[in-house]
């Protein structure tokens, strides 16, 4: 049965005073974010479910979405992470095997907003000339001088710990299935594999999903536990995880990376890539308008392969600010030149700023995961 849901006027606002007029497909009220676009052609959940979103207000450019519904297994999170939706035509009638649910219901379930009939080719042309900004969706509402001066009072993601607001309140051990296993620190009696402490800034559930098929079992940290404490489990390896907002701003998270570097062979995707190059002494820096999508290439500069690459970041890595660090740049953008990897010439360490978990996108990239083991073999000769 379709959802009932009524078609309500609906404004986006942009901070430069720019107006974009829809309707309402899901939820009631404003919502306040950065507003940023997606490129990818599916993947609609895993893209509101991921906790890097956070802060974030995110437009499809593909026009069609809500076709195939929502489902209990694509997860990547417990719940909504964007603040709001915005699409070109939503489908409310799903049409999938798995399908549980619209994604109307899935965005009333969490009281997120969801707008459509917004010219999304013109708003991501906007974007990518003048930069993504902060912007407000109101249902409830068209005075569009008083919006904008709400939306311009938002303070944006700059300079902003978002990580607080999505990492996990407490350690849990993930094992075998769409959520968290349990809480607590105990690792499983007779396990043989590889003992993975992964440091949750906004951890994406198909990570964990990549490193257990490695043969890992894996502990989940909140962002602000202590290098030490985590180091008293006696882990083989340590995971940086993805996670929202401005790498910057987490000079907490930055001290218990640089305390991990000397002591564990240490892997990082995407926040965690940003991360572990402010602990190795470097900076990052704000995109124009970033990159988020599954069609992304990037140059493997070792093998002069080029992967095709699930990614969602609005900062950086400097390469210039790493240049006389012991450090290997390893993966470029071929789009802008951009850092996407690097490697540490006397630590076991290595980062990349793409997703090769994907969920959504290609598979092209999912050697690291095998990477990672391999290097904690080398360090450990198990």
């Amino acid at each position: 049965m379709a959802s009932p849901w009524k078609k309500d006027k609906a404004l986006l606002v942009l901070e430069d005073g720019t107006v974009f007029y829809g309707y309402t497909f899901a939820g009631h009220g404003r919502a306040l974010g950065e507003v940023v676009f997606n490129t990818s052609m599916t993947g609609y959940q895993e893209v509101l479910t991921d906790p890097s979103y956070k802060g974030q207000i995110v437009a499809m450019t593909y026009p069609l979405t809500g076709t195939y519904g929502i489902n209990d297994e694509d997860m990547e999170s417990a719940a909504i992470q964007v603040e709001a939706f915005i699409v070109k035509e939503y489908q409310d009638f799903a049409s999938n095997w798995r399908s549980t649910r619209t994604l109307a219901d899935f965005l009333n379930e969490y009281g997120k907003v969801g707008i459509e009939g917004i010219d999304t080719r013109a708003l991501t042309r906007h974007i990518r000339l003048a930069g993504a900004m902060r912007g407000i969706i109101a249902t409830d509402s068209d005075n569009v001088s008083r919006l904008l001066r709400q939306v311009r009072d938002y303070p944006g993601l700059t300079g902003i710990d978002l990580v607080q607001h999505v990492t996990s309140p407490e350690p849990y051990r993930w094992q075998a299935g769409l959520k968290p296993a349990s809480s607590g620190t105990e690792w499983l009696d007779g396990h043989t594999g590889f003992r993975v402490a992964a440091l949750d800034c906004g951890v994406k559930y198909n990570i964990l999903r990549k490193l257990e098929q490695e043969g890992c079992q894996v502990m989940v940290f909140p962002a602000h536990t202590p290098a030490g404490d985590i180091l008293s489990m006696n882990p083989d390896g340590i995971f940086l995880s993805n996670g929202p907002g401005d790498p910057a701003a987490l000079d907490y998270v930055v001290h218990t990376v640089t305390q991990l570097l000397h002591n564990k062979p240490v892997f990082g995707i995407c926040l965690g890539h940003q991360v572990m190059g402010l602990a190795l002494g470097g900076r990052t820096f704000k995109l124009k308008f970033g990159h988020r999508g599954a069609n992304q290439p990037v140059k493997d500069l070792t093998t002069g392969k080029v992967e095709i690459t699930s990614q969602n970041h609005g900062f950086c890595v400097d390469p210039e600010s790493m240049r006389n660090k012991p450090v290997r740049l390893t993966h470029i953008n071929l789009n802008d030149n951009t850092l996407e990897g690097m490697e540490h010439l006397e630590l076991p360490a290595f980062s990349v700023q793409y997703h090769p978990e994907a969920s959504p996108g290609p598979h092209d990239a999912s050697y690291l995961f095998q990477r990672f083991t391999r290097l904690m073999q080398k360090v450990h000769g198990k």
